[in-house]
């Protein structure tokens, strides 16, 4: 088992929070995660990829360990905690890697790679979305209503999205076999969520994501002229960003890979090693393309 490394970095005066493993000369593989998770979400996965791989997973700020300043204090957008990625990624003298994007890590990802110098060499997306067809439209409607009216009765009808129902139903949904689900992650999310100010950072985040969909026609031109290769590994039964969003990347990349599995939105937890085997398979092309760069 490979030896997995819990540390933090500061940046700009906030903490970072990032657990590391494997050899420094193997290609960088950056693990974004999603809402409302923390690199939590990559316990298991990063032993087994750390050796093919070097395995670097931060906190976003405002979840897991890492700071979570009043709103007050830190503009909660998307474009901020790319930014604080940035700055971590330079602390860390990282200059060129590939990025596993999740739910949130997409959005961040995507502006990783569209800023100069363009240091992204692969993407592996899991539930990371790029692609309008992605979108489930029952689950995203009220985070677009409260884009178009960003009103107090709309941004109430997102709180629930922070409460146990909810954030238990993101683990379990699409799992046929629910046991499967260690209900340790959902707990865990739960109580760093609850530190003092958090709810009101995610709403700000709520409130941001409809201007991510801007993004999209930039990142499928890079898709198309960086010729990055991709991995799409998606869960077919994902009510919140379904497989279409995983199929869409071989419009831009023709060469992605796509993998859809018999799971929902955190296949981590149900299809642990199925990923692990994509990503290590993905692994030549992940070499020349670093390589390449």
């Amino acid at each position: 088992m490979a030896a997995v490394h819990h540390r933090t970095v500061d940046v700009d005066g906030l903490t970072v929070f990032y657990r590391e493993a494997g050899p420094s000369d193997a290609p960088v593989l950056l693990l974004l995660h999603g809402y409302p998770s923390s690199s939590h979400m990559f316990r298991h996965l990063i032993p087994a990829l750390a050796g093919p791989y070097r395995v670097i997973a931060p906190d976003h700020i405002g979840f897991g360990r890492s700071s979570a300043p009043d709103v007050a204090e830190f503009p909660y957008t998307f474009d901020a905690l790319a930014e604080v990625t940035r700055g971590f990624l330079a602390a860390l003298g990282v200059q060129r890697y590939a990025i596993y994007v999740q739910d949130y890590g997409a959005p961040i990802g995507w502006r990783l790679a569209l800023a100069p110098p363009q240091a992204v060499t692969a993407v592996v997306s899991q539930s990371g979305n790029a692609y309008e067809e992605g979108f489930v439209p029952e689950f995203w409607e009220p985070i677009w209503a409260y884009g178009d009216e960003p009103t107090a009765e709309n941004l109430e009808r997102l709180r629930p999205a922070l409460g146990r129902e909810a954030i238990e139903w993101q683990y379990t949904h699409g799992v046929p076999d629910p046991s499967l689900i260690d209900p340790d992650a959902w707990e865990h999310d739960l109580a760093l969520l609850a530190r003092t100010g958090v709810d009101r950072a995610q709403l700000a985040l709520f409130g941001d994501y409809p201007g991510n969909r801007d993004l999209y026609p930039a990142v499928h031109e890079w898709l198309r002229s960086s010729g990055v290769p991709v991995l799409s590994v998606w869960g077919r039964n994902d009510e919140i960003f379904g497989p279409a969003g995983a199929e869409a990347f071989r419009r831009d990349a023709p060469d992605a890979e796509v993998v859809l599995l018999d799971g929902g939105h955190f296949l981590l937890e149900s299809h642990l090693d199925a990923v692990a085997a994509a990503i290590l398979r993905f692994r030549p092309r992940v070499r020349a393309a670093t390589d390449a760069r």
